[in-house]
């Protein structure tokens, strides 16, 4: 998506606003209410408050908490038209599976108190805040017929088409504004998922509002000073739009672009891999900064193996006789240090990603879902992809047991003889410290070895004494 160089309106449906302008009725308290839009929180605005039919009310496909379904939808599918009503059955059916525990819990207090704060819609309908509310009263309205009270909901209207007196209606900007306003903060938390938030995240970059403008509408970041909140800022961006990335390399690795409900289906998915990407990109940093990975001896060819090998182990999602996967990709940058441990995971490279034909496609000739192709691609490697990660756990818990002098010997003969070793690539400004230190490797590997000779010769005449003795 291109950067907006202007700020676009989001088109008003004229047939749909008169609906709504024809139908909207006066109820209870709160006759009025402040929402964060513009400027009105600040000038502290109160605008009407109105009861709506529910059936007027229409979900919108750009809503964050829903983000991921509707991408990977329209990927395998077609666009969903928002006008449409099976569109618009489609975008409830992603609400009520994104997190049906708070579903439940909101439909208790509706039954108890009834809608204690309005939804915020578009002039003709839609909704910038209220999801949740509008599927529970969908709900509770096929449950209870007869009830009036689940028959219309409490909203606020934004400015519409003609308004000139409030500075018309919202643009596309300001609208992903308030929703962020509205969602993202509530009581500090998000109640998005990881990659619904890291995807809402983006997609405001996209449209124009930067990250740190963001942050500066939410409080918890707005109060930081200027050293702290930059500090904040990039360790959000850590948080979630690196994991993102990497996601998104995951996503094509699989040929799977934009299928974002291949990692996660909101937070109403037990298994997702979100947290896994999370701890990977902490170790993916590392291996794309040069001093950070050379410190751990991994060369620039190796990244390229070791995020294939990451890979495949976030594909398992769990590995029997080990820890859940978003812990090994933790221990993973540990696990790299220890030359043995490194060549373990190194070998995953030769796990095939693909299936045969006939386990990619059904009896009809359709390929089958993309969670049961990871599937049927688990149960095929996964003892396979255990025994190598158990391996490189065991080796590094042996070198962290006892570092053994003739494992360091080992260790650090193979990166002397490592093909990147070629003197050849030193600069002529580094030669003169590179000679010192080959010398000192020298001296200090002649050391070793006249220690190691006595040693020896001690060890001969001990066991020569021992033989005589026992004759």
């Amino acid at each position: 998506m291109e950067k907006l160089t202007k700020p676009a309106l989001r088109e008003i449906i004229d047939d749909f606003a008169k609906e709504i302008d024809s139908k909207k009725a006066e109820g209870p308290k709160p006759p009025t209410w402040v929402i964060p839009f513009r400027n009105e929180r600040q000038e502290n605005y109160e605008r009407p408050v109105y009861w709506i039919p529910v059936e007027l009310l229409r979900y919108r496909k750009n809503n964050g908490r829903i983000r991921t379904e509707v991408i990977s939808y329209e990927k395998n599918y077609s666009p969903l038209n928002e006008e449409n009503a099976e569109a618009q059955n489609t975008l409830s059916g992603f609400l009520v599976k994104e997190d049906p525990e708070k579903t439940t819990e909101l439909k208790r207090l509706i039954q108890k108190d009834g809608q204690t704060e309005p939804a915020i819609i578009t002039s003709d309908g839609f909704l910038i805040n209220g999801n949740r509310r509008k599927v529970v009263f969908e709900q509770l309205r096929e449950e209870f017929p007869g009830e009036e009270r689940y028959k219309r909901m409490k909203v606020v209207i934004l400015p519409e088409k003609n308004d000139k007196k409030e500075g018309g209606p919202p643009s596309l900007v300001e609208i992903q504004e308030l929703e962020h306003r509205l969602q993202l903060r509530r009581e500090g938390k998000s109640e998005y998922s990881g990659i619904n938030k890291a995807l809402s995240m983006r997609a405001n970059i996209q449209m124009g509002i930067s990250l740190d403008e963001q942050l500066h509408d939410d409080p918890t970041f707005d109060v930081l000073p200027p050293k702290k909140f930059k500090e904040a800022a990039k360790e959000e961006r850590s948080k979630f739009l690196i994991p993102l990335e990497c996601v998104d390399r995951y996503l094509s690795y699989l040929g799977r672009e934009d299928l974002y409900t291949t990692v996660q289906a909101g937070t109403g998915d037990p298994e997702g891999r979100w947290q896994a990407f999370v701890d990977y990109s902490k170790l993916y940093e590392k291996l794309i900064d040069e001093k950070k990975r050379l410190k751990v001896g991994i060369g620039e060819d190796e990244v390229g193996s070791i995020e294939d090998a990451a890979f495949k182990i976030i594909r398992m999602r769990e590995l029997p006789g080990l820890p859940k996967v978003h812990q090994i990709m933790r221990d993973l940058n540990k696990w790299l240090a220890n030359e043995d441990s490194k060549e373990e995971l190194l070998k995953l490279v030769d796990t095939k990603l693909g299936l045969p034909k006939e386990e990619t496609f059904d009896a009809s000739g359709k390929e089958k879902d993309h969670r049961e192709l990871d599937k049927i691609w688990r149960a095929k490697y996964q003892e396979k992809i255990a025994k190598h990660v158990r391996k490189a756990r065991d080796y590094h818990e042996y070198k962290e047991e006892k570092e053994t002098p003739v494992r360091l010997l080992d260790a650090a003969l193979k990166k002397l003889s490592h093909e990147n070793m070629d003197p050849k690539s030193v600069t002529i400004f580094e030669l003169k410290r590179a000679m010192k230190l080959a010398e000192a490797i020298r001296k200090r590997a002649d050391e070793l070895k006249s220690e190691f000779y006595h040693l020896q010769k001690k060890s001969a005449k001990f066991i020569h004494s021992n033989e005589i003795d026992k004759h």
